[in-house]
Formats: structure tokens, sequence, C-alpha cells
């Protein structure tokens, strides 16, 4: 059974999952998020982080790794409990991905104000204050490889090719030169060659 009942966004509402009640308020997550923001506990939240490699490192050999990646995260969880006492995984998780988020799309508008020419005065200044804080983060963020589908040589639909005599353009096509212009007639015998499917 899954109920919520939200009447205003102060009061405090009732969430219940599979019989077990518990209420949560939305002030609560508020402040939970506040403390998050904290610049005092930010900043050592983001040198705890940068110290633990194999949760940001993609190269790391230790990333791919989940039962480490697990230990190394709840270590971290137990530095944030710390500050805040009712943080969980979950939490800090998402926290996590946000900041990479966030630093990420600063990144790539930096980068795109680069590649449009701007002058250096008109490059995009990030807007977040720890942003410099993140800049381990930079390596990380670079896209991938794009696969082509398509194969490195197209196969030919035609089985005759043209002759290499003929110009490609009628302006290319010089009196002088021996050979049929593509304004010309086209031979009869090449035509008869294509194969129809």
């Amino acid at each position: 059974m899954h109920s919520v009942y939200k009447a205003n966004p102060h009061v405090p509402y009732i969430h219940s999952v599979r019989g077990a009640s518990e209420v949560t308020s939305v002030q609560n997550k508020a402040k939970l998020n506040n403390k998050f923001k904290d610049p005092e506990f930010l900043i050592q939240f983001i040198e705890k982080y940068r110290e633990m490699r194999n949760l940001w490192e993609v190269k790391h050999p230790q990333y791919y790794i989940k039962p480490v990646r697990k230990s190394t995260l709840k270590r971290l969880l137990a530095f944030v409990q710390t500050f805040i006492p009712e943080a969980t995984v979950e939490i800090l998780e998402k926290k996590i991905g946000i900041l990479q988020n966030m630093y990420r799309r600063e990144h790539n508008k930096i980068q795109t104000s680069l590649r449009s020419g701007a002058s250096a005065d008109d490059v995009y200044v990030p807007r977040l204050w720890y942003f410099d804080k993140l800049c381990f983060l930079d390596d990380q963020t670079e896209a991938r490889e794009s696969l082509s589908t398509l194969p490195f040589t197209l196969p030919s639909t035609l089985p005759c090719t043209l002759p290499s005599t003929l110009s490609s353009t009628p302006a290319e096509a010089d009196e002088d030169q021996p050979g049929t212009s593509i304004l010309e007639e086209p031979d009869a015998t090449i035509w008869s060659q294509v194969y129809y499917f």
C-alpha cells in the first residue's frame, strides 16, 4: 500500500509503505538539503570524496568492483553522518550525482563558450562557488567516442562504373580532350549492362 497526503508543503505528510507508516516532513528534507549546502561542510565533503578515488575515477582498478565501492561509500557516509546524522547511502549517492552533474554542466558551458570563438572576456564564468574544488572530475567528463554503424566502405549498387575519362562537371570538360562530354548522349551499350533487381 502506498499513500501520500500533501495538503500544505509546510505540514508533515504521511507516507506508508507495505503497511508500515512513517512520518516524514518536508521541513526535515529541506533542513537536510541545507546542511549539505553549508559551505564549511561541502568543502570537507568534496575533499573526502576526492580522496576516495574509486568512487569517481573511471580508470581506477577498483571502480567497477561493487563491494569495494560500497565499503568506500559507507566510509564516506560515516564522515557525512558526523555532520548530518540522518543521512543514508541513497541520499549520499544522490548528492554525489548532483555534484557531478552540476560540475559537468558548468564545464560544458565553458567548453561551448570557448568553441564559439568568444574573446577571453566573454568566456563563460562558472556560477558554482565550489567549481574549482571539483576540478579533479575534469578528465572524467569527456564524452565517449561515437561508434559508427556504417561499414568502412559502402558497396556499390551499380555493377558498371563510369569511364575514367568522363569529367565530373560540364565546366571541367575540355574541348581539346578526347572522350565524351556529360552533355552528349550516353552510349547505349553502357546502359544495357545495368541490372534490375
